[in-house]
Formats: C-alpha cells, structure tokens, sequence
C-alpha cells in the first residue's frame, strides 16, 4: 500500500493447502462479523444488502488469503467491505432496478389521486367554499382559524376578544349551516 501499511504480501508464496486458509478464515476473519456488521450499518445507513456486503468481503479476503499471506486480517477485512459497499450502493443508485427488489416500489402511474378522484375533490372543495360563503363574517372567520388553520378554541377566542364558549356556538351553528348546505347540494357527506 502508499501509505506504509501492508495488509497482503504480494511477494509471499501463495498458500496451498486449502484446510490451512479455511482455520485463517476461522481464527482471523469470521470471529469479526458482528463488528463489521455494526460498522456496515452504521457507516452506511441507506444500505440494505449488508448480509450480501458481508458475504461478497469475505469471498474476496478468502480469495486474497489463498494467493498471498494478508498480515491484518481485520484491517483487510474492513477495508474490502467498505469498497465493496460502495460498489453496492454505486450500482443501486445507476440501476433503475436496485439489485433484487426488481418491480418493488416502481410506480407505473403517480401516487397521487387519479383524474376522477380529482374531479370529485375538485367538485367536493368547491361545494364547501361556496357554503362558506353563505355564513356570517363571524362564523365563517371562525371556521376558518379554527377548521382550516388548527388554532384552539382558546387561541381563537383570545385572537377575536370572545369567550370559548361564544367560539363554541359560532363554531356550532357554522357547521350545521355547511352540512344543511352540502345536503341541500346532493353531498352525501
């Protein structure tokens, strides 16, 4: 490596016997997966294929390990997950289809309301502004603070200078007048 550390001897000669790479692997590499999938998760929220990230590390240290001795199996083993996550998310975000999830969460047609659920939103917000318009000032002023912009009847009350109670029955009789309105249209409700 350029920067002084040595994890893989590339002068070494390669290791022969598969039986003494798969103890390595054993004493060396695998006693350090919960580490490295806490780090995994942590250093790379938006990943989800962290078992895969896993996996496909430990296949490249084995294959590094079968070809040279590596002197710090953690620190090799780190290091290839992390290139190996990025290479996963780098193909996740150019895929148009992330890897395995093929068809999940594409969406043919807009999450939004179709154009006869418009029309009929469309028509049912017209129906309520034109009762609103059929109510007193003080009645619709109300309805409007307390049904639209969420105030509390204490803050309404407080803002105009009335009782709660008094916000009460303008809210009241308000909401009796939209309803006689609405049915009086052909508004089911």
């Amino acid at each position: 490596m350029s920067n002084g550390q040595t994890i893989v001897r590339s002068n070494a000669v390669p290791v022969s016997t598969p039986g003494e790479v798969d103890r390595w692997f054993q004493a060396e590499v695998h006693k350090h997966e919960a580490n490295l999938k806490a780090y995994l998760r942590t250093s790379f929220p938006a990943m989800r294929e962290v078992d895969d990230v896993v996996q496909e590390s430990y296949l490249r240290i084995w294959k590094a390990r079968a070809r040279s001795p590596i002197d710090s199996a953690r620190a090799f083993l780190f290091k290839v997950a992390r290139h190996v996550a990025l290479d996963f998310l780098r193909k996740e975000r150019n895929s148009p289809l992330q890897s395995g999830r093929e068809g999940i969460g594409l969406r043919v047609i807009a999450d939004g309301p179709d154009a006869v659920e418009s029309v009929s939103i469309q028509e049912k917000v017209q129906l309520v502004a034109a009762a609103l318009v059929t109510l007193p000032p003080r009645g619709r002023e109300i309805i409007m603070m307390c049904k639209f912009q969420g105030k509390l009847r204490r803050e309404v009350a407080a803002e105009l200078g009335i009782s709660e109670k008094t916000v009460d029955e303008h809210l009241g009789r308000s909401i009796k007048r939209i309803e006689d309105y609405l049915r009086r249209q052909g508004a089911q409700s």
